[in-house]
């Protein structure tokens, strides 16, 4: 089913074309922007010990956006010869021949120069990160092809907003945002692996990698482990900070939400791994309310 099939024929040509760039950037499906806006938001508010100051907070979070869109632009130009023999991803599109290659590298370009103009407001140090997430999010999508780990790169991609969120709010990067960093790895790591266990088959049969076929029969062992290791992560950043009830409790609610997806994904249909992926969101958002609400009891 293309998208072009949702958009009204007797559009004038360029909101087509607008509408097929919205559909590009995944601007109907908001589950990256908030799986990537909220470790975004971790880092923020322990680098500020509370509610940040109003303008990186808008930087951030329309860099969050920008920079999604972005990476999904680029990852489906690296992916056109594979989401054609993908079911999930055969009509996206790139995949159906509706955008060129060339209008992506466009669309792609001109979001992250919008995102690099906001970056250019704040210090020195934050400039040179966001550099380095830059990197990150335009090699992501070839990591397939080469590795069984574009997960892991996928977290780094996605966690980069931690440490440039405490450059821009204290000049520098402590262990903590390190810590947080590594926390949100793991974390990335694992639901995009049940989003990989969504496409395994297809995956195979096109000779794409993915932590989903590394893992194999002991999927739902390394997810376990994965998981394990976020909440440990976080526990360490919890001790470090200072957190109190609140973020201890935000821990122990989205220990149960993750164990809800494992119930869940238990027999692996692909249905059932992508609502798990897309629970994530609902784990993210609990750990930000445990630290905004630790950090503003302290106040």
């Amino acid at each position: 089913m293309s998208y072009e099939r949702y958009i009204p024929r007797d559009l004038p040509p360029a909101r087509r074309r607008l509408s097929l760039y919205w559909a590009l950037v995944r601007g109907d499906r908001p589950i990256g922007w908030l799986l990537l806006l909220w470790p975004t938001w971790w880092g923020l508010w322990l680098a500020a010990g509370g509610v940040p100051p109003l303008w990186p907070l808008l930087v951030f979070s329309a860099g969050v956006w920008l920079t999604r869109s972005a990476g999904c632009v680029i990852n489906d130009y690296a992916d056109r010869w594979l989401d054609p023999q993908v079911a999930r991803t055969r009509d996206r599109p790139l995949a159906t021949g509706a955008v060129s290659g060339r209008e992506a590298l466009i669309v792609f370009a001109v979001l992250m120069l919008v995102a690099f103009a906001l970056v250019l407001t704040l210090n020195r140090l934050t400039i040179a990160l966001s550099a380095v997430g830059v990197l990150l999010a335009a090699s992501y999508p070839y990591l397939k092809r080469h590795t069984d780990l574009p997960q892991v790169y996928l977290g780094m991609a996605f966690g980069w907003g931690i440490p440039m969120a405490f450059a821009a709010l204290q000049g520098h990067v402590p262990p903590l945002a390190w810590l947080l960093y590594v926390a949100n790895i793991f974390w990335a790591t694992a639901y995009d692996t049940w989003y990989a266990m969504v496409d395994r088959e297809d995956d195979i049969r096109a000779g794409a990698r993915s932590t989903a076929i590394l893992f194999g029969e002991m999927d739902l062992v390394a997810q376990g482990l994965l998981y394990g290791l976020m909440f440990a992560a976080l526990a360490f950043v919890g001790q470090r900070a200072g957190l109190g009830l609140p973020y201890w409790s935000a821990l122990g609610v989205a220990a149960l939400l993750v164990a809800w997806e494992f119930r869940i994904a238990r027999h692996r249909e692909p249905a059932a791994c992508f609502r798990a992926f897309l629970h994530n969101h609902w784990v993210g958002a609990t750990i930000f309310a445990g630290i905004a609400l630790s950090l503003w009891q302290r106040t």
